[in-house]
Parts: C-alpha cells; structure tokens; sequence
C-alpha cells in the first residue's frame, strides 16, 4: 500500500486534478441522504469526506498521509476525523450509518483474501439498518485497454506548472488478472516526466456475490454505473449497495 501515485507529494498534488468530482462524488452526496455517521475508506484526498462533513459526523481512513494532508487543509476538513490506516484490517471500534469505499480503491486490494478482508472492515463498521456501497470496475469491459501511451495521452492544467503533459501505459496479466498501469507527468520547461507504478485487480461481479455474502453483507442493488442505471453484463461499473445480512 504505498503506491508512489499516492504516497509522493510531487504526484498527489495532480490528483485532484484528474480526479476531482465525478459521477461517483455526486452520486454519494445524494446517498447519503439522512445518514448521520459516515466511513470513508480509501477516502484519498478527502473531498467526498469533508463534502458529507456538515452536520455529519465524518470519518476517512487512507494508508496514505500526503492524500490525507490534502484533505485537512480542505474545506470542511476541519471536521473530519482523518485516519491512516488500511482498509483490510483498521477497526475504529465504532459502527456507522453509511460506508463508503469509491474511486475504485477496492481494486488496489489484488488478492481474494485481502479482498475478503475490506468487506469484513466494511461488515465490522457498518451500524444495523446502515448501508454500504462501493465501486470496482467490470473486468468484461477491459478498460485497461484505453490506458495506452497513445489512448491515454492528455494535458494537465496545473495553478503554477502550466501545462503539464500526461500520460499512462499498462500491461494485463491474463493469469492473474491484475492490471499494471504506469502513470507519467512531463514538468514543462525541460524537466524529467513524474512517473508511478501501480497494479490493480478487476474482481468479477460473482466473486464479490461470494465474498460479500460470506462476510454477512447482503447486496439490495446493483448497479452498472454512477448514473445510477442497473448492472447488465457490459455495465463499465460494478456497484454493490446493501446492508449487513
């Protein structure tokens, strides 16, 4: 869990850059709904945490400190209680009504068992009549596929930088399924390209039934993208949302 991407304040500073907002960010705000405690695992830099912060007791739990640094300094963050801890095996010793785990951080956990461990933080934080939901995209899609130098070639405005160009390559494990993605920044003005290794795991939708089950969650809806429209087996999206079983 210490990816450079998220670890390296050189990098993190472009992550609410590419990040900030979204689908999965609006969709939450209006989920949450009358929930009065809220967990945030993977909450990164914090801006769905100190978004849901008014009038709501917030709690976001992030292995890596520069993310959660950025999300002190927000906006709101001031009331969040910010953790570094890791998803599989923090235990706050407090139930909530809503956790939340988005921006598909489920699938830097590559294994069945790390993986098994998060739902069971998620089933151990999760208060009786409170609801969970998270995001992991659907491997039947192959997303990875659009992540190439050339597909992926894009530029970042940046406050003091300028114009930064950025772009990724990867590579798929077929054995495996896990997905290595490389992600890179050319600084203007001659400097060296910022850049980071990361891997990922693309779960299928029947293994996370099974595991879900197995960790006393029951799934009410699923869904296929942050639009809120329901899963099908091309959905680019695969969202769980439920309760403890």
């Amino acid at each position: 869990m210490t990816d450079r991407l998220y670890s390296d304040p050189d990098l993190v500073q472009f992550y609410d850059m590419e990040n900030a907002g979204g689908d999965d960010f609006n969709y939450c705000l209006g989920f949450a709904g009358n929930a009065r405690s809220v967990l945030d695992l993977g909450c990164g830099t914090g801006q769905l945490a100190a978004s849901l912060s008014d009038g709501r007791s917030v709690t976001g739990v992030d292995p890596a400190s520069p993310m959660l640094d950025v999300g002190r300094g927000r906006p709101g963050g001031d009331k969040v209680d910010w953790v570094e801890g890791d998803a599989r095996t923090v235990r706050l010793g407090r139930r909530f009504d809503l956790v939340l785990l988005t921006g598909h951080a489920f699938q830097v956990f590559l294994t069945a068992n790390d993986q098994a461990s998060v739902l069971r933080t998620i089933a151990i934080h999760l208060a009786p009549g409170g609801r969970f939901i998270f995001d992991t995209r659907n491997p039947a899609v192959e997303e990875w596929r659009e992540w190439t130098p050339q597909r992926s070639a894009r530029k970042v405005a940046h406050p003091s930088l300028g114009t930064v160009k950025a772009w990724n390559d990867v590579e798929h494990d077929v054995a495996t399924g896990v997905v290595t993605y490389s992600t890179f920044y050319e600084i203007p003005g001659g400097g060296s390209a910022l850049g980071a290794e990361s891997k990922i795991a693309f779960p299928a939708k029947e293994d996370l039934a099974g595991m879900l089950d197995d960790a006393g969650l029951l799934v009410e809806q699923w869904l296929g993208s942050w639009q809120g429209e329901p899963y099908v087996a091309n959905s680019p999206e695969i969202i769980p949302i439920g309760r403890l079983r």
